[in-house]
């Protein structure tokens, strides 16, 4: 009888389902976020796209606001969330790996402003009433340069404050910047970037508990659309101007 209820438990156990990979991003276009037909879509969308039909897997990826997915990236199982910015910290929580895009943690301000504040020097730009997404890796980077930071809910937030007069500079990703604008109805011309804080890589995040085999078949897969050229023709078609970032590592806790 002892053996029988083993064995079953045995079998019981191995015909369960595998957990069920959450696949989350957030909304900051033209990166991410959810297109008029209420899909997810954007650059890196496309590519984690790409690398699930290698990977044949069909898991539907959820655009979520950033402070939610990110909390479900630390506290929940078998969790993605893109992209994420690399830092110190973040190394330290969870697996990165990437690579998806480059971008620049850019200071700007109204471009009628913008020769008298770099006059100022760092030390007095940094003392001026700066937007930043909160919890973003800008308002982080913002904060450890010193920055006196207005926590906003999202770039266009930020980019409203800006235009409104009720901050001076904004901290934002450079790729994103342009597309912001354009939503919130204002010319490109309307910001200039007066100070740029750090290149910013940017990468898929997997939760701390992730299983290294997962973790090493998604980055086989990037590797392999890297290394044939899809990577490529998804990265110029929503970024012509900038350099494709063709090396893969894999950071944090599953080194």
């Amino acid at each position: 009888m002892k053996y029988r209820l083993i064995l079953l438990a045995t079998l019981l156990a191995t015909s369960l389902p595998a957990a069920a990979l959450s696949l989350l991003t957030e909304d900051w276009p033209p990166v991410s976020f959810t297109n008029s037909k209420g899909q997810p879509d954007g650059m890196a969308v496309e590519v984690v796209k790409l690398l699930q039909e290698r990977l044949k897997d069909t898991t539907p990826i959820q655009v979520q606001p950033w402070a939610r997915a990110y909390n479900s990236l630390l506290n929940e199982k078998d969790v993605m969330l893109f992209t994420v910015g690399r830092s110190a910290e973040r190394e330290r929580l969870m697996t990165l790996v990437g690579p998806v895009l480059v971008s620049s943690t850019d200071v700007f301000a109204l471009r009628q402003h913008a020769a008298e504040i770099r006059k100022l020097g760092p030390a007095a730009m940094q003392k001026l009433p700066t937007a930043a997404y909160r919890g973003s890796i800008f308002e982080s980077t913002a904060h450890s340069r010193g920055f006196n930071v207005f926590p906003t809910t999202d770039p266009a937030h930020s980019a409203r404050m800006l235009a409104a007069g009720r901050v001076k500079l904004w901290v934002e990703g450079n790729v994103v910047v342009g597309n912001v604008l354009r939503e919130q109805g204002l010319p490109l011309a309307t910001v200039e970037r007066v100070a740029t804080l750090d290149r910013l890589s940017l990468y898929l995040a997997f939760s701390p508990n992730m299983p290294r085999d997962t973790i090493l078949r998604w980055e086989k897969a990037l590797a392999d659309i890297k290394q044939d050229g899809s990577f490529a023709t998804i990265h110029q078609h929503w970024f012509p101007q900038d350099p494709v970032p063709l090396q893969v590592e894999r950071l944090g806790i599953q080194r």
